[in-house]
Parts: structure tokens; C-alpha cells; sequence
């Protein structure tokens, strides 16, 4: 085996660690949000998305491409969230074309009671992670990327 060879082997061993990791992660928060929420993580992603712009509204593309999605899957994802009353579309005004989502006071609620579960949740997946030798590294590297946690007010 050769040098390129080689590096081509430690990228993939990399990329099939972090698909692990990230599997691990998903399924514990698919299994929390889905039990105590009543959300996926893909609607979760979308509430968490749309909470985090300013003004609470992002145009459809915009919310695809936050939730790793295409804009078909989008639309249907976004249809389900409209019919629970979680969000709701609009078109936009000054390109008609374009349709903006917006979170409902419904659907801030329940991200503000997912939230906790969804960090919790994610600190104790990688936790988990953390003391599995073959994920432990990325999840190092993972807390060295992450800011330092904001003080208490």
C-alpha cells in the first residue's frame, strides 16, 4: 500500500468514526425528543433554526439547507410543523415568489421545553462517546471548537 493509500484509509477510518458518533448522538436525541416532546430532531432542528434568525422568519431554501434537507423534504417537513400549528408560511413581500417561515408563539413553547432535554441529551451522548476509545478523540476535538459556556445571569 502506498502513501496516497494510506491517507486515503485514515480519511475514511475518520469520516466512519464520526458517522458513528454522530449516529450514537441522533439516536439518543431522536429517543428523548420523540418521548417527552413529541418532535424529531429534523422538526427540532427547523424550530431551533427558525428561533436562532432574527426576527423568527427564514425564507423556505434558507430553512433546507439549516436542516440538511432538500427542498421537497423541506416542504413536507414544513407542512406537518404549519398543520400542528408550530409554524406558519408567508409570502414574501418584496419578492412574491418567495415564501418566508415563521415559529408560532405555539412553536417557541415547545422548543423552549425542548431545549433542555435536547442539551442534556446531547452533553450525556457525548459523554457517552467520550469514554469509547475509538470516538473519544473527535469528541475532544469537539469540546476544544466549542466556545466556553456563557456565566449565569
Amino acid at each position: 500500500m502506498g502513501i496516497a493509500d494510506d491517507a486515503v484509509e485514515i480519511r475514511a477510518r475518520g469520516w466512519r468514526t464520526l458517522a458513528a458518533l454522530h449516529g450514537l448522538i441522533e439516536t439518543a436525541l431522536e429517543k428523548a425528543l420523540q418521548t417527552e416532546h413529541h418532535l424529531s430532531v429534523v422538526e427540532f432542528t427547523v424550530l431551533d433554526a427558525l428561533d436562532r434568525q432574527d426576527g423568527w422568519h427564514m425564507r423556505m431554501r434558507q430553512l433546507a439547507r439549516a436542516a440538511a434537507l432538500s427542498n421537497s423534504a423541506t416542504t413536507r417537513l414544513v407542512t406537518r410543523l404549519e398543520e400542528r400549528g408550530l409554524l406558519s408560511r408567508y409570502l414574501c413581500a418584496d419578492d412574491r415568489r418567495g415564501i418566508y417561515t415563521e415559529l408560532t408563539p405555539a412553536g417557541m413553547a415547545l422548543l423552549s421545553e425542548a431545549r433542555p432535554t435536547h442539551d442534556r441529551v446531547l452533553q450525556e451522548a457525548l459523554a457517552e462517546g467520550g469514554r469509547t476509545p475509538e470516538l473519544a478523540p473527535i469528541v475532544a476535538a469537539l469540546r476544544d471548537l466549542a466556545p466556553p459556556p456563557m456565566p449565569a445571569v
